[in-house]
């Protein structure tokens, strides 16, 4: 299984923040988190089963959040419903429990630490996207990895000191790309060497 987390540090935590809101860019930058999900799921008249995106909330007014989403054939999404679907996830959270909005999407109050925590625990290998990391290319990935992607202020200095003995640092070339392209690149890069569930 491919996952996929997209860290926001200014990312809106509650659906009452977006009540009415149809800037998304105002709530913390949660068109950036939208983009990032369809450029996750979905291909060409198609979406792909085999990934799962987290999205971790560290914005206002009740951090963190953990949301999680991945395609089924009982999902019945398309590209411009992901904006209105986070919104929903936002709103149906309750408190103490992972929920199941829809299926194959939840939501929860976790940690960004913990969720890496229990992704290790799951025997997972974890990477972090940086532009001083070890080219991807180079890089042996197996099937049971996690790929963190930080929002446009990145990640923040305390976690990646915390993570540092316990990740391995990647990049994508010399350029550094939008969260959602960079996405699309590690997707490719996954397809072109065959790595499935």
């Amino acid at each position: 299984m491919r996952h996929f987390l997209y860290f926001s540090s200014q990312a809106v935590t509650s659906g009452k923040f977006l009540s009415g809101e149809k800037n998304l860019m105002r709530a913390g930058r949660i068109d950036i988190a939208t983009h990032f999900v369809i450029h996750s799921l979905f291909l060409s008249h198609a979406y792909r089963e085999n990934v799962k995106v987290h999205l971790i909330f560290y914005g206002p007014p009740d951090p963190p959040k953990h949301i999680e989403i991945q395609m089924n054939e009982s999902l019945d999404l398309s590209k411009k419903d992901i904006g209105n679907l986070i919104k929903k996830l936002l709103y149906k959270y309750k408190e103490g429990e992972k929920t199941e909005v829809l299926p194959g999407c939840f939501i929860e109050k976790k940690s960004f630490l913990n969720f890496i925590n229990e992704m290790i625990e799951e025997k997972n290998r974890i990477f972090v996207l940086d532009k001083r990391g070890k080219d991807i290319r180079n890089v042996t990935i197996p099937k049971k990895s996690v790929f963190i992607i930080g929002d446009h202020n990145g990640l923040p200095k305390k976690e990646l000191k915390r993570l540092k003995n316990i990740t391995t640092k990647v990049s994508l070339g010399p350029k550094t790309y939008f969260a959602s392209q960079a996405v699309t690149i590690l997707n490719n890069e996954l397809d072109r060497r065959e790595i499935e569930n």
